[in-house]
């Protein structure tokens, strides 16, 4: 289909795209192709908004890297569940957690229903977690 001119790009299904449901459903050979064919690496759509909020939620480490070098944008969020930052703590993902951090997420970001990442963490009790963000946002 790439190769009689499909756009990658349509906004189809509860994932937004192809590339989105790839980046959730740990695919990294596809999510590699789409990137190569021209994939919007930052287009909001679907359940998980965007493809880094998605392998963030599911807890893809592998391809959440693969995203952030090719240049996801770390701290983009949606109406509702805010960043690949709050997915990943909400969801209990500590190695996904961990790489954000490490790579600039901004552990203050407010999401505009549910709050931010610290809040998930806590919620759902993760202790390591909680951790971990409250000593990011301490330095």
């Amino acid at each position: 289909m790439l190769e009689k001119g499909a756009d990658i790009n349509t906004q189809v299904g509860r994932y937004g795209n192809t590339f989105q449901a790839a980046s959730f459903k740990d695919d990294k050979e596809i999510v590699q192709l789409l990137l190569e064919k021209g994939a919007d690496i930052n287009t909001h759509s679907g359940r998980y908004s965007n493809a880094l909020r998605a392998a963030s939620s599911n807890g893809n480490k592998e391809i959440v890297q693969l995203l952030l070098e090719k240049g996801a944008n770390i701290n983009t969020q949606d109406n509702y569940y805010s960043t690949a930052l709050y997915k990943a703590s909400d969801n209990s993902n500590k190695d996904i957690v961990q790489l954000l951090l490490e790579k600039g997420a901004d552990v203050n970001t407010q999401a505009r229903r549910y709050g931010n990442a610290l809040y998930a963490a806590s919620e759902n009790g993760k202790k390591e977690i909680v951790h971990l963000l409250r000593t990011a946002a301490s330095s």
